[in-house]
C-alpha cells in the first residue's frame, strides 16, 4: 500500500505502475460531465491553481447542507469516467491535473494524456459511496453550485487514506485493456468448443 499526497509531484506520479494500492490523502475536486465541458470551452483561469498537482474525481456526491456554507458528504461513489474521455486529456494538460478517480477506466486519448503529463487514473469501489464519504474529511468550498447543481459541481474536498487502485499508469499501462484483451481471448476459446 502506498501513501501519497497532494499537491503531488510529477516524480510521485510516474513513480506508480498498474495494480498499485493507494491510501490519497489531500486536495481532490469533483467534477462531472459539465465542468469538464466548462473547463475544455471556457478555460477559466481561476480553477488552475485549484487543479494544480491535485486530484479530479468522478463523482456526483450526495451532501447534506448545515447552514452558514458548512456540508458534509452522505455518499461520494464513482462514477463512470468513459463519459469524460473526449476531455479528459485537455484537462489534464491545461490544468496540470496529477491523477483521475473514477470507475470502468478511459480510452487511448485520456492513456496518451496521462503519459504527456504525469498523471494516473485511479479505481475507487463502485457501491461504496457511504463508505469512501467517510473518507472525506472536510468540504472546502463549492464552486458553480447554481449553474451546474449538486451532482455536477465542482466540489473542493479534503481526504484522509481515500482507498485507490492504479489501473491506468502514466507508462501506458492500463489494467481495464488487460482484462478486456484476456476477456475476449477466453470468450474467443469458449466459442470455439461449442
Amino acid at each position: 500500500m502506498k501513501r501519497i499526497s497532494t499537491p503531488i509531484s510529477e516524480a510521485a506520479i510516474r513513480d506508480l505502475k498498474v495494480g498499485d494500492e493507494v491510501l490519497l490523502s489531500g486536495r481532490v475536486v469533483l467534477s462531472r460531465d459539465a465542468g469538464h465541458k466548462f473547463m475544455v470551452e471556457k478555460k477559466p483561469d481561476w480553477l488552475k491553481p485549484i487543479l494544480a498537482e491535485a486530484v479530479i474525481y468522478h463523482c456526483g456526491p450526495v451532501v447534506a447542507h448545515h447552514g452558514d456554507g458548512h456540508w458534509s458528504f452522505v455518499s461520494a461513489g464513482p462514477t463512470t469516467s468513459i463519459r469524460e474521455e473526449p476531455y479528459q486529456a485537455d484537462v489534464l494538460e491545461t490544468y496540470n491535473v496529477r491523477g483521475v478517480i473514477g470507475k470502468g477506466g478511459m480510452g487511448k486519448k485520456t492513456s496518451a494524456g496521462l503519459g504527456k503529463v504525469g498523471a494516473c487514473y485511479f479505481h475507487a469501489t463502485g457501491g461504496a459511496g457511504a463508505l469512501l464519504a467517510e473518507r472525506v474529511k472536510r468540504v472546502v468550498d463549492v464552486k458553480m453550485l447554481e449553474e451546474f447543481g449538486s451532482p455536477e459541481a465542482f466540489w473542493i474536498i479534503e481526504v484522509e487514506d481515500f482507498p485507490l487502485v492504479v489501473t491506468m499508469d502514466s507508462h501506458g499501462g492500463s489494467l481495464h485493456e488487460e482484462v478486456a484483451g484476456a476477456s475476449q481471448e477466453r470468450a474467443k476459446e469458449l466459442m470455439a468448443q461449442k
